[in-house]
């Protein structure tokens, strides 16, 4: 069994490299349409807004239909940088192994 010396360096490696992800995560940016392009919304896979745009010419549509829209596509945006920041984070945290635990 591993002392708790060897614990501790593996525990801050980790910590180093999780570092090291996030702010790479930080910059990764993720592009998600809705409504056949109407709606776009950009967030990094940290989970930060970046931008959105709305096409003008859908504004003028049913403003529920507007909303629904709008709603699903910044769902669909934090879905999926929630998932890619898991699966990153599972990358670095997968390699740290405890006996026993």
């Amino acid at each position: 069994m591993p002392g708790v010396g060897t614990l501790l360096k593996q525990a801050q490696k980790m910590q180093r490299q999780m570092e090291a992800v996030q702010a790479q995560l930080e910059t990764k940016e993720i592009d998600v349409t809705a409504g056949g392009g109407a709606v776009a919304v950009k967030i990094s896979v940290s989970g930060k807004f970046l931008s959105l745009k709305l096409d003008p010419e859908f504004l003028k549509e049913d403003v529920k239909l507007v909303e629904e829209t709008l709603l699903l596509a910044l769902q669909d945006a934090a879905k999926q940088a929630k998932e890619q920041y898991e699966t990153e984070m599972q990358k670095v945290t997968s390699a740290f192994k405890v006996p026993g635990f």
